[in-house]
């Protein structure tokens, strides 16, 4: 018996050791970052020339971001951005390439007209509030502004007329060596949330990321202790109120991305708390052999299914011929999706598994009517979604 339990440990070692290797090796593949490591730049010829900044030949002084805030990271990895000052204000802000879900972003981008037609110092001055549904865009948004026009303003000359002269290069980069590596001039630089001014500050500490980890240390902690039916009902209404439609907190790949291509820091430890805990428990707690306990307990999108399904104690009956079937079909699209990812052919897909459906402000409108079609079948299939699609789920139940 021991020695079964052993070799059953060591089974699922392995197979967590490979799903680690295989979401390092996605994350490496889609962003080109390990950990918040740029694996692209020891490639890349290092030079004198400024790519931080730049004056086109019409006028316009155009700041990127890109060098200037490597470390801040929205829910997919960094968002930079290039400003475009003419006449002293700003013309027009480009969001670059970035690994974001495209639906959440589209609505983060918002902000992004904010600071239009406004002189550098009143942009610098503006208290910009995260957009609803898209926060860690919206907040990654924002303190590339902040960086970029603190490097336009200490960098650049303005003539009384507003209009640019040459690059100063007399006082120290607030953020940003010459070359546009991120110095050490502004130790606060390295924050990835923005404080209530707007500004690049302190560690996260707002009420919807300290009671999603509440929630989430409940559903880890206490049915491990307690096996109490009502008990299990309230937690799992909980999951979807807090989890699912207050804070948008779930298990995903594009968690999982964002994760090892960014790594985490102490400026992003609040914000990832409960994320973070999720993780451990979908992952680790079956090396202790407690499988499925995340997708039992915490997932939101499962808590909804089986609530759904206390509508009705009439089932539709399913059987085992079918249910092998649809266990092959559901391997069968992990394995496909596994490989769209890890060759690079199409990693879109990550973006909409139906936990997304959660942030209805932002999710695509397929998402949520799927994910409402999945719930009303649940009232008849226990956790349909989760037993026959789920790509995440079927990922946590390789290491089980």
């Amino acid at each position: 018996m021991v020695k079964r339990q052993r070799k059953g440990f060591w089974a699922r070692l392995l197979s967590l050791v490979v799903v680690v290797l295989i979401l390092a090796a996605a994350a490496i593949l889609r962003d080109g970052r390990i950990l918040g490591h740029d694996l692209r730049e020891a490639h890349e010829a290092k030079t004198l020339k400024n790519d931080t900044l730049e004056v086109t030949p019409d006028g316009a002084f155009v700041v990127n971001t890109k060098p200037l805030a490597k470390d801040v990271q929205g829910y997919g990895g960094p968002v930079p951005l290039k400003i475009h000052i003419k006449d002293g204000r700003v013309a027009a802000v480009e969001a670059e390439p970035n690994a974001e879900s495209p639906d959440f972003f589209n609505r983060a981008k918002e902000l992004l007209n904010h600071w239009q037609n406004k002189s550098v110092d009143e942009a610098l001055a503006e208290d910009v509030d995260a957009v609803s549904g898209a926060t860690f865009s919206s907040k990654a948004i924002i303190a590339n502004m902040q960086r970029g026009l603190a490097y336009a303003k200490q960098h650049g000359q303005w003539g009384e007329d507003g209009s640019v002269g040459a690059l100063g290069t007399s006082a120290p980069p607030i953020v940003g060596s010459v070359d546009g590596s991120v110095g050490a001039a502004d130790t606060s630089a390295s924050h990835i949330v923005g404080s209530e001014d707007g500004s690049v500050g302190a560690l996260e500490t707002s009420a919807p990321p300290i009671v999603a980890l509440v929630v989430v240390l409940l559903g880890a902690v206490v049915p491990l202790f307690y096996n109490n039916r009502r008990l299990h009902l309230v937690q799992l209404a909980v999951n979807v109120v807090v989890l699912g439609l207050w804070t948008g907190t779930f298990v995903s790949y594009t968690l999982f991305l964002r994760i090892f291509a960014g790594g985490v820091s102490l400026s992003t430890i609040g914000a990832l708390a409960a994320p973070l805990l999720m993780l451990i428990v979908a992952l680790i707690y079956p090396l202790a052999g407690r499988s499925g306990h995340y997708c039992a307990n915490i997932c939101p999108f499962g808590s909804a299914q089986e609530l759904a399904g206390k509508l009705s104690r009439r089932k539709l009956r399913i059987t085992p011929r079918v249910l092998k079937l649809l266990s092959v079909l559901r391997n069968l699209l992990w394995g496909v999706l596994m490989a769209l990812l890890l060759t690079g052919t199409c990693t879109a897909w990550i973006d909409y598994e139906l936990f997304t459906a959660f942030l209805y402000s932002s999710a695509s409108v397929w998402v949520i009517v799927l994910a409402a079609l999945f719930l009303v079948l649940s009232v008849w299939v226990p956790r349909p979604y989760c037993r026959f699609v789920c790509p995440t789920g079927a990922l946590v139940k390789s290491v089980e």
